[in-house]
């Protein structure tokens, strides 16, 4: 029996945690801006210095790391598949995908079930950090070398008081035909 967390969101933007370690919201940048399309949503995740960001309405839900079933002849960034409520679930491993180095799991490592191109899929972080709304004015674009990860997959960078958050764009991520390989790993299992 595996124990999660789960924050889900739901269409109108807003989510649901059912664990007390769920993220919680917080709200940065101009105060004032009282435009709801001058407001970006976020899920906030770490792979090892970095930290990331992907649109909420994007993540269906946040997962303790659980058992991963491998499948032969899957591509080398699918770590394996899960089986979430009856529905087989490709993970993606991101320090793989980004070219990291390996690290071992942690008890904050998790797997954030997102839909991309009409697919689910997981994707495994060291952790996550929050929710957070942040204004659209304190993200530019990407310098081509802003960080390890290729620029071609960041839609840009959040300029917060302490920090900078790389926004991931998940539609090019994750493209089309990768998506098709990745689903052939969750048939094949």
């Amino acid at each position: 029996m595996s124990t999660s967390t789960t924050t889900k969101t739901n269409h109108s933007g807003t989510s649901t945690a059912s664990a007390n370690s769920a993220p919680k919201l917080r709200t940065t940048g101009e105060s004032g801006d009282d435009d709801t399309t001058a407001q970006l949503q976020l899920v906030t995740f770490g792979l090892g210095e970095e930290e990331f960001a992907v649109d909420i309405l994007k993540v269906q839900e946040i997962n303790r790391m659980m058992s991963l079933t491998r499948v032969p002849s899957s591509p080398p960034e699918v770590e394996g598949v899960i089986n979430l409520r009856g529905k087989i679930i490709p993970v993606v491993d991101l320090r793989r995908r980004f070219a990291l180095p390996p690290a071992a799991r942690s008890p904050q490592s998790r797997i954030v079930v997102v839909e991309v191109h009409g697919r689910v899929i997981g994707f495994v972080v060291d952790r996550v950090s929050e929710v957070l709304r942040i204004s659209r004015s304190i993200v530019e674009p990407a310098p081509s070398m802003v960080c390890s990860v290729d620029s071609d997959f960041i839609e840009g960078v959040g300029k917060l008081e302490d920090r900078l958050l790389i926004l991931l764009d998940l539609g090019r991520l994750f493209s089309t035909a990768q998506m098709s390989a990745m689903a052939q790993s969750a048939v094949a299992a």
